[in-house]
């Protein structure tokens, strides 16, 4: 019965503010309802009285209509006019009890991401089948593959945080199984007003190298070039860093992270920090992290180009994974230092924008844990490689396109592989991106290997003279 008798005052009051007071007729017999009401104990003498008193409240006069001017716009008062309900001051009651709107923290979030479907062939290898890491479309076994499919929560929740979070939908957590796998879970805490100088702790890219920091969503050919990417495979690992950049920078970063100059994003002009230094979703061995230093510019020439030249460094001690390994007759596991084996590496990077024509360019050199000849020990050996990527940005009716071929070489190991065993990489690709729509891109690369280490077999024997094809749909949301 509460709820009954509540909803018929509110009804009779929004009748009776509908109502103008020149409408007699209809005031005086919604009045005699009301008092059948409170007679019958529907509504009570406070309400009774309540609604009664703003049914005989005065009306406020209409705002004077201004006169259109001849052959000219009708006045800005006339614009009003044409809606008095808007121009009319808000009812005091009313307006105390609508509240203003708040803001919370969640309200500054925003997700994103993006998929990649995938299809891969190989053929004609001299000695084993071909294995490329990173790529399981490489594969006899392979048909189809989602290679990624990456999800992105983040957003400025505060004036001195921001957050970002990653997943995976097609995460390998090693066993050939794939599951919801966590990539990025930071935090960036900005030390001024002006968000020059920032700390982020948390799981992220290790700043090292340009096409490592390059989102995948982004990068032309199908995966990175081993030669960067087995300094930190996956790209990510647990750190703090501290990192500052220039409003000047700041903004120039920003404008090149789009899919039309595939930037690498924004890890400040200068950047360092610790990290875990085993990997991705890896604990730590030895408890001892590895430091890094970072400086990158983006420089604009009179003309409007854009070119990036950067320098980077790390240093620590890597924890093998171990597996015992039979050769001669005998069955063995490699042994190492119980601390790790030193793992330092120097990068160089130099990059010109695709405006139209692009050059990318990489180098690092280094020692890293490598196994010893005799498979018997995991010691500290020379590593060198780098790439070389030419490319083309084009837009024409049928939508854009981005040519490239890559050179890339790496004479050195495979540290995050079982027995860190020697790795010999030298490849050529040739490819083309294309975007009818933005939504959607379509990549097509036929790659040239001229030797290939299958690393995750032993007796570690290498590919030579082989081709693969790959073809990928990307859609991104």
């Amino acid at each position: 019965m509460r709820v009954r008798r509540d909803a018929a005052v509110a009804l009779l009051v929004v009748a009776f503010s509908a109502l103008p007071v020149s409408a007699g007729t209809s005031n005086d017999a919604l009045l005699k309802l009301l008092q059948v009401l409170r007679d019958r104990g529907s509504i009570s003498a406070d309400e009774f009285d309540a609604i009664r008193n703003l049914a005989e409240a005065p009306t406020p006069p209409p705002s004077p209509v201004t006169a259109p001017r001849p052959g000219g716009p009708a006045p800005v008062g006339d614009v009003a006019q044409a809606a008095p309900a808007a121009a009319a001051p808000a009812r005091p009651d009313v307006a105390a009890a609508r509240p203003a709107p708040v803001t919370t923290w969640y309200d500054r979030l925003q997700l994103r991401g993006y998929s990649q479907f995938r299809y891969g062939e190989a053929w004609s290898p001299a000695g084993p089948a071909l294995e490329v890491p990173a790529d399981r479309a490489v594969n006899p076994n392979e048909s189809f593959v989602l290679r990624r499919g990456r999800l992105v929560l983040q957003g400025d929740v505060a004036d001195h945080l921001s957050l970002y979070a990653q997943t995976d939908f097609n995460g390998s957590p090693g066993s050939g199984d794939f599951a919801l796998q966590m990539r990025d879970l930071y935090g960036d805490v900005w030390l001024d007003k002006a968000k020059t100088y920032r700390v982020r702790v948390g799981q992220s890219k290790v700043p090292f190298g340009w096409v490592n920091m390059q989102s995948s969503s982004n990068r032309a050919p199908l995966e990175r070039p081993d030669a960067l990417n087995s300094a930190v495979e996956g790209e990510r690992d647990l750190g703090a860093f501290l990192m500052w950049e220039n409003a000047t920078a700041k903004k120039r970063f920003r404008e090149l992270a789009n899919a039309a100059l595939k930037g690498s994003g924004d890890y400040g002009v200068l950047s360092a920090g610790i990290y875990s230094g085993q990997g991705l979703n890896r604990s730590d061995q030895n408890g001892s992290p590895h430091t890094f230093v970072r400086a990158s510019y983006p420089f604009r020439t009179k003309g409007g180009q854009f070119v990036e030249l950067g320098v980077a460094a790390y240093r620590g001690r890597f924890v093998v994974p171990t597996q015992s390994l039979t050769a001669s007759g005998a069955t063995f596991t490699p042994t190492q230092d119980p601390d790790g084996v030193v793992d330092e590496r120097l990068a160089f990077t130099a990059v010109v924008y695709p405006q139209p024509f692009g050059l990318e360019a990489e180098w690092n050199v280094g020692r890293g844990p490598q196994l010893s000849s005799d498979l018997r020990r995991i010691e500290t050996a020379a590593l060198q490689g780098g790439y070389v990527q030419l490319n083309y940005h084009a837009k024409n009716g049928a939508g854009t396109w981005f040519p490239f071929t890559r050179w890339q070489y790496y004479d050195g190991a495979r540290k995050f592989a079982r027995n860190a065993p020697a790795d010999l990489v030298h490849e050529i690709d040739f490819g083309v991106e294309f975007a009818k729509w933005s939504e959607v891109e379509i990549t097509g690369m036929f790659t040239h290997t001229f030797q290939r280490t299958r690393t995750s077999t032993f007796p570690f024997a290498r590919s030579r003279d082989a081709n693969r094809v790959g073809v990928q749909v990307q859609w991104n949301y």
